[in-house]
């Protein structure tokens, strides 16, 4: 259900009461499935929707200089064209990395939600200010640091952000369906030098990356490579593996809503 995403990654930035949870519940929505390469939203298109990742990874990219710049990740939780409510043209693509789910709930439900609670406002609002911070620390990652602190950085990154909705196992170990092309357009490098980096981290016994799993062998010098400190994630302390723990806090009313909710598969957003 995409309100249970939502709900945990705002819960992680966020405190959301019942009553919210489950005007979140409430949400009409669209599931899409995609496979790798597969675009959401193009450039240039006026979105009546907004997405929310339900599994798998979305990039945001654009093809500038007959090289195509990845400017950020988005990971389950995410709404990565939130900002779409205000800003109606797309200025980039958002592409699926990997094998992903999404769901589409229309900008009507998502204007009358925030005209109906505050909190929810301030929380979409507090959201879009953090993708922010996120797109300065990429920004700065890619003027400022060496290929090694580059890709350490992005590695750290994404473990922080996937520990906050729950899906870091045992504190070291994720899912990354990315391909060393996708590193290259994300860091600014060569597919060779990525791949010469990637070596390095392994040689000095900071990571293992096989078969789209990323192991995290010694997270504390991975972060000093990196120079990595998470504070522009700005997430709640309470909160590091709240999607856990909606199911447990959900309102019965809205508990009792999302088993009725119908589902579309591969639906397309109107």
């Amino acid at each position: 259900m995409p309100h249970r995403k939502l709900i945990a990654r705002l819960q992680a930035v966020a405190a959301l009461s019942e009553q919210d949870q489950a005007r979140l519940a409430r949400m009409p929505y669209k599931l899409k499935t995609l496979g790798n390469g597969e675009l959401v939203v193009r450039q240039g298109d006026r979105p009546t929707h907004s997405t929310v990742v339900m599994s798998g990874f979305l990039a945001r990219q654009r093809v500038i200089s007959d090289r195509n710049q990845i400017s950020s990740f988005y990971i389950p939780g995410d709404m990565p064209d939130l900002h779409t409510l205000h800003l109606p043209v797309m200025d980039h693509e958002l592409c699926s990395v990997g094998d992903s789910t999404v769901a589409s709930v229309p900008h009507a439900f998502l204007k009358e939600l925030m005209n109906d609670s505050p909190a929810i406002t301030q929380a979409f609002w507090r959201e879009t200010l953090i993708h922010a911070a996120l797109y300065r620390e990429w920004v700065e990652n890619l003027g400022s640091r060496e290929a090694l602190g580059r890709i350490a950085h992005l590695l750290c990154e994404l473990a922080g952000r996937l520990e906050l909705v729950g899906a870091l196992d045992n504190d070291s170990s994720f899912r990354l369906p990315l391909t060393q092309q996708n590193v290259a357009d994300a860091c600014g490098l060569s597919v060779v030098h990525v791949n010469r980096t990637l070596q390095e981290l392994r040689r000095q016994g900071l990571i293992e990356w096989q078969n789209h799993v990323v192991q995290l062998r010694n997270r504390t010098a991975l972060e000093d490579v990196a120079e990595f400190n998470r504070d522009y994630l700005h997430a709640l302390e309470l909160a590091r593996s709240p999607v856990l723990s909606v199911t447990a806090t959900m309102p019965a009313a809205a508990a009792r809503h999302q088993q009725i909710r119908p589902q579309t598969s591969r639906d397309q957003a109107d």
